[in-house]
């Protein structure tokens, strides 16, 4: 006697990329992964999106225990060449260098702070 089988659905049915090239999202993935899975990247971040003022280096440093100078210092370097961040010197004694998000940055943020309301969300369950 032979049963049927139920077909399987078509990614297309229930998923909101329809039209997208899978390989071309891969790719997309990679490029976030680069930007914010490295250490402290996310760590940077979230000073930032708990406030619409800069945020100086030091408050990076006091708020970042355990990721050293050099670290901090590298990952604010590749966000601001990546445009999420936006660095602002004063020729002042002492130096002062504050922080920015930039409109990419702010994007970014309201993604990630999106994904976090997720996992709360989803983490109860």
């Amino acid at each position: 006697m032979e049963t049927k089988r139920k077909p399987i659905p078509m990614v297309e049915d229930f998923c909101g990329f329809e039209g997208y090239d899978a390989s071309s999202l891969m790719s997309e993935t990679l490029k976030l992964r680069k930007i914010i899975t490295k250490r402290g990247t996310l760590e940077i971040l979230i000073p930032l999106c708990c406030t619409t003022k800069p945020v100086r280096y030091k408050e990076f440093k006091q708020a970042l225990k355990g990721i050293s100078s050099k670290t901090l210092a590298t990952r604010l370097k590749e966000l601001e060449k990546s445009g999420i961040l936006e660095r602002l010197s004063y020729n002042e004694i002492p130096p002062r260098v504050e922080y920015k998000l930039t409109s990419k940055g702010q994007e970014l943020v309201k993604s990630i702070i999106d994904l976090l309301q997720w996992m709360k969300k989803w983490s109860r369950s």
